[in-house]
């Protein structure tokens, strides 16, 4: 019997190890089941915040644009005699609630516009330059009663749809 309590005992002793060994393998094994996870949170969240900025960066909006009535104007003389001017106008605006400004506004940009281009002669505006030249002078006249320069808003560009001098 002593000798079956001794054996029983080195058996003990000899399976005591692999226990100990298990217990290792568990242990590593918690730590990379932990490892994994918290490296894969972590993939996760960088990934998240990349897309998310991809998202933020706003997409180009489309132009919007306003068509005023056709202009008739009698140019100022100059020596070839009398001259008319019959123009169509757009204005590229930055959003739409600019849309609803110049509508509001309608009345003192048609009378700026007129007055602008009224006191133009022919040769001032036949060239290339001297229509580009107006159509900033008119961008600026619009913007004038938008009080865009405050806002940050108002007419962007103005572009001719018909220019006529007869």
């Amino acid at each position: 019997m002593a000798r079956d309590k001794a054996k029983e005992k080195e058996e003990v002793v000899e399976e005591a190890p692999p226990k100990k060994k298990g217990k290792l393998f568990l242990i590593l094994g918690i730590l990379l089941v932990l490892g994994g996870a918290g490296g894969g949170a972590a993939w996760y969240f960088t990934q998240s915040d990349t897309k998310a900025a991809e998202h933020k960066e706003e997409k180009p909006k489309p132009p919007v644009f306003v068509t005023l009535e056709t202009f008739t104007v009698n140019l100022q003389v100059d020596g070839s005699g009398e001259h008319y001017l019959q123009v169509g106008i757009d204005l590229k605006v930055t959003d739409a609630s600019v849309v609803d400004l110049v509508k509001l506004h309608m009345p003192e940009i048609r009378n700026g516009v007129l007055l602008l281009l009224s006191s133009k002669s022919a040769e001032q505006i036949s060239g290339l330059e001297g229509k580009q030249k107006l159509s900033a002078e008119i961008q600026e006249q619009v913007n004038k009663p938008l009080n865009a320069k405050a806002a940050g808003k108002g007419v962007t560009g103005v572009f001719f749809t018909s220019f006529v001098i007869q």
